[in-house]
């Protein structure tokens, strides 16, 4: 589902007199249906940076990422940005650790919206974002509110659900359950173990060393760029 090849990425730091920082260098990745693959290494190796190449935030410097998308192949690294939001739309799903909304958009609108954007008869959005904003131990009463009154646990699972609500084949997940207690960090493994029977295709960094053993099927090393 994803080839990642020689991809190599570096930022200048224009406040700090152009310095260099090679963050990524000739890095190789591919991921399979139904599996879940783990960044590991430690900070600045270029896990956040990888993560977010593969959802085409950051243009890498060289290299390639094919991402399987229907029947075609797509490398991220040269397709128009149409061709890009066409893939997220309804290939790759991201779940940051920050709920990023429009202030007064309620909570299960925000939660139905890339439903929405797909076409389905709103009736079935709703109780799509109905059953995972329960599963997720989001109270009822605050499915009509805007998430951007909420603490940061029940924004996160808000995020969380909107990330889950459409069965996307390819899913990137940053520290999911970075702010959320030992409940609702269960609730998050068991929709991802529901994502991988599917046959989803899951990147993912947890720095809960419980969560990552458990999702795992295997860790990818990181390791900073020469």
């Amino acid at each position: 589902m994803i080839r990642v090849e020689n991809l190599s990425k570096t930022f200048v730091l224009h406040h700090q007199n152009g310095i260099h920082l090679p963050v990524l260098w000739k890095a190789e990745l591919t991921v399979n249906a139904g599996e879940c693959v783990v960044l590991h290494g430690h900070s600045g190796s270029g896990k956040s940076t990888l993560l977010r190449s593969l959802y085409a935030n950051y243009l890498p410097d060289t290299g390639h990422i094919h991402v399987k998308h229907g029947e075609e192949w797509v490398d991220l690294v040269t397709a128009p940005a149409r061709k890009v939001l066409e893939v997220r739309k309804s290939t790759i799903g991201w779940v940051s650790q920050f709920l990023r909304v429009i202030p007064r958009v309620s909570a299960l609108d925000v939660v139905m919206q890339p439903l929405l954007d797909l076409g389905v008869p709103r009736e079935e959005c709703y109780v799509k974002a109905a059953s995972l904003l329960t599963r997720l131990n989001v109270p009822e009463h605050l499915w009509h509110l805007a998430p951007s009154t909420f603490s940061g646990g029940e924004q996160q699972r808000v995020n969380i659900a909107r990330g889950f609500v459409v069965d996307y084949p390819i899913l990137l997940l940053d520290e999911p359950t970075a702010s959320l207690d030992e409940k609702n960090s269960a609730a998050v493994v068991q929709l991802i173990d529901e994502a991988k029977a599917r046959g989803a295709a899951i990147v993912g960094i947890f720095h809960d060393e419980a969560v990552r053993t458990r999702v795992a099927d295997r860790l990818h090393p990181m390791g900073a760029a020469a």
